[in-house]
């Protein structure tokens, strides 16, 4: 008798540990996703607001190398 209720918690506390273990890894994958979400908002944000400067300065800067 108690050797079946020390192998049931032993069994329930590798359950719970593979559980979590997964878990963690949902975790890290929608972590990883807000971080490309969020980087690309910043490069949408920069290209918007700086997009006629820098494409002014790369078509002087074309303009001033070629001959």
């Amino acid at each position: 008798m108690i050797a079946h209720l020390a192998a049931s918690l032993h069994t329930l506390g590798f359950t719970l540990q593979t559980r979590l273990r997964r878990e963690e890894t949902g975790a890290t994958a929608v972590e990883y996703g807000i971080m490309v979400a969020l980087i690309a908002v910043v490069l949408v944000g920069g290209v918007t607001l700086f997009g006629g400067a820098l494409n002014t300065f790369f078509t002087g800067l074309f303009a001033r190398l070629t001959i």
